[in-house]
């Protein structure tokens, strides 16, 4: 089976921009997308439409030789989507060629079409959906714990909750979009460079910032806000450089999803699992073979018996901020390709920073285990919430979860107890 995205923004897309009718201004809600049939190839010449309410074609394209297109809404509403059976190249089937979706300004809205031979036993089945969603759950758990890894180190060794590190992962997507798109470079060498530049951004906010904040004896109240300002700051810079679009990726925009027994992976999902697990084992045996995990652990568990012991207190802080955003980073362009369909928002990372409060806080603050196993508990709940509330809410599942279980265990689950005043 494969399937075929189409993200709807509130303006065309900047890796395939469409230009502007000669005789009027742009205005409508640009809607985009990749055809590719069953073996992966993309396909050109295929007209897609998008039907109003009234049952008439309001608009529709041609997809290109890359096998993208583009079409342009009047304005918001409900649009049935439909790719024209007659212009599929020859011997190509589709299972799925209408699908209906609300279109709004701004706003990410997927729709999906499905090309191959229809597939039976477990995948309609409750236990293959079940499995499905638990896998899924999994996947995303991994990637909000590799991007929460870093907020939790960072609480353990300083105490500040940092709400900017959300921003930090988008920062991080951004970067690898720009040096994949703009520069033209593969997704995979762009995302190492994001991961340095992620690291550079996390070592310039403890230089130029909280370390001048500390030495000031400044309060972690105030730093909290502090935080709260410099999040909102960096949110929109990068509203200012990147713009309010949603922007794909150039490479693994569209890609043929593989049958593994009752669960279906594309490519790149399972590689965000398996790249997930190897920089989580990574992270474990940095905090448990090395010196400078060691120093780690010992700055989290006493800062000043750590400091009177001949540790450099600041140099462990320092790289701290360096592993957490380069971690961030890493996060952010998992989390733009397994979870938001390739495409990177100005807002991604605010919208997955309660997520990681919410793994962190779950498992236990200042643990990097406990934000591994609270954020895989976050994950499955939130994508096995889909078996009863719309997709759309399926955030909510987990947010509830967190208030519950931190009823009758606030210290988390690998937390400890702790004694206040």
């Amino acid at each position: 089976m494969m399937l075929a995205g189409l993200a709807a923004t509130g303006s065309a897309s900047a890796s395939t921009p469409a230009p502007p009718p000669d005789d009027e201004t742009s205005s409508g809600i640009a809607v985009n997308g990749t055809l590719r049939n069953s073996e992966g190839t993309l396909l050109e010449g295929v007209t897609v439409t998008a039907v109003g309410g009234g049952g008439s074609i309001v608009v529709d394209d041609v997809s290109g030789p890359d096998g993208r297109f583009e079409i342009e809404v009047p304005e918001p509403g409900t649009y049935l989507f439909r790719v024209e059976e007659d212009t599929l190249p020859e011997g190509t089937e589709v299972l799925q060629g209408e699908v209906t979706r609300d279109v709004a300004e701004g706003r990410l809205a997927t729709v999906i079409f499905r090309f191959g031979e229809e597939r039976g036993g477990l995948d309609t089945s409750a236990a293959g959906q079940f499995v499905r969603l638990l896998v899924d759950g999994i996947r995303f758990g991994l990637v909000i714990g590799i991007a929460a890894v870093g907020l939790s180190l960072i609480f353990g060794t300083t105490g500040l909750t940092n709400f900017a590190h959300g921003d930090l992962v988008t920062i991080g997507a951004v970067v690898a979009w720009t040096v994949n798109v703009v520069g033209g470079v593969q997704l995979i060498p762009a995302t190492i460079i994001a991961i340095v530049v992620g690291g550079f951004v996390g070592a310039l906010n403890e230089w130029a910032i909280w370390r001048r904040l500390r030495r000031r004896g400044v309060g972690l109240i105030a730093q909290l806000v502090v935080s709260i300002g410099l999040a909102i700051a960096l949110r929109y810079l990068v509203l200012i450089f990147f713009g309010g679009r949603s922007e794909s990726f150039a490479d693994y925009t569209a890609q043929t999803a593989r049958s593994y027994g009752p669960v279906v992976l594309t490519d790149k999902d399972l590689s965000a699992i398996v790249i997930s697990i190897v920089v989580m084992i990574g992270v474990a045996l940095l905090l448990q073979r090395t010196r400078i995990g060691k120093a780690m652990r010992a700055v989290s568990d006493n800062r000043d018996l750590a400091a009177s012991s001949g540790i450099d207190v600041d140099r462990v802080v320092l790289f701290v901020w360096i592993l957490g955003g380069a971690l961030a980073t890493l996060g952010g362009v998992l989390f733009a390709l397994s979870e938001l369909s390739s495409t990177v928002q100005y807002e991604m990372g605010f919208k997955l920073l309660l997520l990681m409060f919410a793994g962190v806080i779950l498992g236990g603050l200042g643990t990097a285990y406990g934000a591994l196993v609270g954020c895989l508990i976050v994950g499955i709940l939130v994508q096995m919430s889909t078996l009863v509330l719309p997709v759309d809410l399926k955030y909510l599942g987990g947010l509830v979860v967190l208030i519950v279980i931190l009823v009758f265990r606030p210290q988390g689950l690998l937390g400890s107890r702790a004694r206040i005043g």
